[in-house]
């Protein structure tokens, strides 16, 4: 008597794979070659590779927006159980429209990946820095205090300013770059909304008052507001992990 057909066993579902595949390999992500292909060390490998791949900006390889916002997340969360001071820093390149307009697209390319470049090499191996899009970079500085600040900032803006970059055979140019930073109230649950409007509104009077510059809200006048007082008591969304 034949079987019944549910009773017939199927084949194995097989993973679809080619797809990511390519895009590591696109994007130069080499998989171990001492693992079996298809089995779970290699697997692991290619979701590692594909985490890697959707955390990274595409053009400068710094951490992207989404990889920003989880570390921003998270440094709200230490300095509210620590009360450490931590800075974030909000940079936007001085007119850079008119590079893409004077040399073309590609070297603004050039320009965002060389700025991209001096910011990674003005920090510590534990700040975050990320592009946002376009021509804006943010950076996470935990354990900066107030009164290192504006030096940091200073150092930052002065680097991007001596860089020559490199946009076309013979041809280079520099650029400047404005940033706003405000300080997370210490000891309190803000949220990242609150505390990048304020670097973005230091970052606005940078701008309106010339560009080239580093405005940062001071400390001492920091208000907390309704909003952060609610949080200060919140619940960690990170106090299981360790």
């Amino acid at each position: 008597m034949p079987a019944h057909p549910a009773a017939q066993s199927k084949p194995a579902p097989t993973l679809k794979l080619q797809a990511a595949l390519q895009l590591l390999r696109q994007a130069g992500h080499s998989l171990p070659d001492d693992v079996a292909q298809g089995s779970l060390p290699w697997l692991q490998a290619v979701i590692d590779g594909l985490c890697n791949l959707s955390s990274r900006d595409a053009l400068t390889g710094l951490s992207n927006r989404r990889q920003f916002e989880l570390a921003i997340a998270r440094e709200i969360d230490r300095v509210a159980r620590a009360g450490e001071p931590a800075l974030v820093l909000m940079i936007d390149i001085d007119h850079f429209k008119k590079i893409n307009d004077t040399h073309g697209h590609y070297a603004g390319d050039e320009v965002i990946k060389a700025v991209g470049r001096t910011l990674q090499e003005c920090v510590r191996p534990m700040d975050t820095v990320a592009r946002m899009g376009g021509e804006e970079f943010a950076i996470i500085l935990p354990n900066c205090p107030p009164a290192f600040g504006q030096t940091v900032a200073e150092r930052i803006r002065s680097k991007v300013q001596r860089r020559a970059i490199p946009v076309a055979s013979g041809v280079e140019v520099t650029v400047t770059i404005s940033l706003g930073g405000a300080f997370a109230p210490q000891w309190v649950r803000s949220s990242a909304t609150l505390w990048m409007a304020r670097a973005d509104q230091q970052l606005y009077r940078a701008k309106t008052e010339g560009r080239n510059r580093a405005c940062l809200e001071q400390p001492t006048v920091l208000q907390v507001s309704a909003e952060e007082k609610g949080l200060l008591f919140g619940q960690s969304q990170y106090e299981d992990i360790e």
